[in-house]
């Protein structure tokens, strides 16, 4: 992601390509001299104020969703191997080539209409492994409309805390616990996990 920001701050992306953008910070780490090692999801997102469209790009299990007027009217794909393994863009140690791992050009993209007031929430699993839909869309629709930085920053906080509280509760059937079922898997409570969360006011 710092990557990503310096050729954005740059100015060599294009606005309405985000997996372009992508795929650049990504190739530049591979040609990195320097040992890196690691995976990764990934989502990026780019608002056109031109056309007032926001273009999107995700791999993985990260992701975003859109509230407008208390209910979701975009919200990105989740792309996994099989359940619990996402797709990820790794950085093997030498000697390792056989890891699992993916290419930026497989991100789920997308591109649509804003309005003034949508709120954004660009999150990684950990929020949406463990915190449902509806309580996250009732916690965004507090700020919907709200342009104050201090107070959509209070909503992230609040978000990251909730998640971070379910995903200790072992009595919870988080969203991860339901998905698991699913696939024949009898588990229960929330999932431990990174937690990032992102919250933005669309201003045009």
């Amino acid at each position: 992601m710092k990557t990503c920001e310096r050729l954005v701050q740059c100015a060599h992306f294009n606005p309405t390509s985000p997996v372009s953008l992508l795929s650049h910070s990504y190739c530049e780490l591979l040609e990195n001299k320097r040992s890196i090692s690691g995976s990764s999801t990934a989502c990026v997102l780019i608002l056109n104020r031109e056309n007032s469209t926001l273009y999107t790009a995700n791999i993985g299990d990260s992701g975003f969703i859109v509230v407008r007027g208390g209910q979701i009217v975009h919200r990105s794909e989740e792309q996994q191997h099989y359940f619990n393994t996402p797709f990820q863009l790794s950085l093997p140690p030498p000697g390792l080539d056989n890891v699992l791992s993916d290419r930026p050009e497989s991100a789920d993209t997308m591109n649509f209409p804003v309005e003034k007031g949508d709120i954004i929430l660009v999150a990684t699993d950990g929020v949406f492994d463990n915190v449902p839909m509806k309580l996250l869309v009732d916690t965004l629709s507090e700020v919907e409309g709200e342009a104050d930085p201090v107070k959509l920053q209070m909503c992230a906080n609040s978000i990251a805390l909730i998640a971070r509280s379910l995903s200790f509760d072992s009595d919870f059937m988080s969203p991860f616990s339901i998905n698991a079922r699913r696939n024949n898997i009898n588990t229960m409570g929330g999932k431990p996990d990174d937690i990032t969360v992102v919250l933005a006011s669309v201003v045009i």
